[in-house]
């Protein structure tokens, strides 16, 4: 039998192999300590949802209902996945009606809504690309105006998800993730959103909540994909190629815009109690007999149109949405020009940082804040959009802000968050 020197003497003859081993050894007992603290959050936030569950309801009161838009193809093709393990059990257990609505291909989720009866919560799972399609299917309906005051619920399961900085806590670990996100819709706390309305000239309206991008920076990053044998160095092999086709890249176009507008006081979510009988009878009477004088109607003011014409590397309009202020008392969209003389160096590095933060607006850069603004392109221009990192046909658009147009829910430590920036 041998000993432990004999023992020390086989590992460190075959040392190759012992170091092998202990690696596999090593991530073996990483991967299965990382399942044991997954299963432990999941079983944390079950039991956490079991308390909505076993909340008593009065029998006349019907359940709420819930309708999932998930997109199975996001992330990957794992959505369905990560949903069915760590999001479906916590919506079950929390006592609401769950109908789970499975988009097969893109655009479907736009043409459901169109169909969807009414229920109390929607729910989207999936990326940035399922946000823009359901908010899309959502508005475009002729009964939006009832059917925006519907609170929204998202779940991140994409692979750009940029909403969830904004309600969420940040979290490294996946699973976390989706379960405070989960758990905030049964909290009910929610936040308002402003969204930009985008209209070509022929097509339907598209809606967005993060913002429209439209130059070289998008062009290069959308093809970063190509460059994966590149590992960590395929975005800056994308934005240097792109140098080597044309340079100087600019884009030319002519932008009309309004200024921000002022925020009105925010409606009461509860409508006032009917007053007692005495009291209409009062206020009819008073009519009738002193009814009020006929105003006339004065005309309205001329919008006050600035006009500008853009010589720009990139140009870009996005919400308030990243950083929201719930207590400004303007609207606006801010709308950035970035200066066209740029180096090839500066061009490659800034490619990187825009790909972490796509409408970070550079020092250098011109902005603006808008209500609302029409870009006029010249005939055949070059690029796409990029709207909510999803890709259209370059166009002559106009864009609105629709401020405070819908509710998500959002973590309540995130909304306490935003109430404590706005005081200091």
């Amino acid at each position: 039998m041998a000993g432990p020197r004999g023992l020390l003497a086989t590992l460190r003859n075959h040392w190759k192999k012992t170091a092998l081993g202990a690696g596999l050894l090593g991530w073996g007992a990483s991967w299965l300590h990382g399942r044991h603290r997954d299963n432990l959050l999941r079983r944390a936030a079950c039991q956490e949802a079991e308390v909505f569950g076993n909340q008593l309801i009065p029998s006349s009161m019907p359940l709420k209902k819930a309708t999932v838009f998930l997109n199975p193809a996001a992330c990957k093709g794992k959505a369905r996945n990560l949903f069915e393990k760590n999001a479906a059990p916590i919506l079950h257990l929390s006592g609401l009606d769950v109908t789970v609505v499975k988009t097969d291909y893109e655009g479907q989720a736009k043409k459901l809504l169109e169909l969807m009866e009414n229920t109390d919560l929607i729910i989207i799972a999936g990326g940035d690309g399922t946000v823009q399609e359901v908010i899309t299917g959502l508005l475009r309906r002729a009964d939006e105006a009832a059917f925006s005051k519907i609170p929204i619920g998202f779940i991140p399961l994409g692979k750009t998800c940029t909403l969830s900085h904004t309600l969420y806590p940040e979290s490294t670990n996946q699973v976390q993730h989706i379960t405070n996100a989960t758990l905030a819709i049964l909290k009910g706390e929610t936040v308002p959103l402003d969204v930009l309305q985008i209209k070509g000239e022929k097509e339907q309206p598209v809606f967005a909540v993060t913002g429209l991008r439209w130059g070289s920076y998008r062009d290069a990053g959308a093809k970063a994909s190509k460059y994966w044998y590149l590992g960590p160095l395929k975005t800056k092999a994308a934005h240097f190629f792109s140098t080597l086709k044309e340079w100087p890249q600019k884009r030319q176009a002519d932008l009309m815009y309004l200024g921000p507008t002022e925020r009105p006081p925010e409606e009461p979510e509860e409508k006032p109690s009917r007053p007692p009988l005495y009291v209409r009878l009062y206020r009819r009477l008073r009519l009738y007999w002193s009814p009020p004088r006929k105003e006339i109607p004065q005309e309205a003011a001329p919008e006050d149109w600035e006009e500008l014409k853009l010589s720009t590397i990139e140009f870009s309009i996005a919400t308030q949405n990243r950083q929201l202020d719930l207590t400004r008392t303007e609207d606006f969209m801010d709308i950035c020009i970035e200066a066209d003389t740029v180096s090839k160096g500066q061009f490659v590095n800034r490619g990187s940082q825009k790909m972490r933060d796509p409408h970070t607006c550079p020092e250098g850069s011109q902005c603006i804040q808008a209500s609302r603004c029409i870009l006029q392109l010249p005939e055949g221009a070059e690029g796409s959009f990029g709207i909510d990192n999803e890709e259209y046909e370059a166009m002559p658009v106009e864009v609105k802000l629709l401020p405070r147009k819908l509710r998500f829910f959002c973590d309540p430590r995130m909304r306490e968050q935003m109430l404590r920036a706005a005081v200091q």
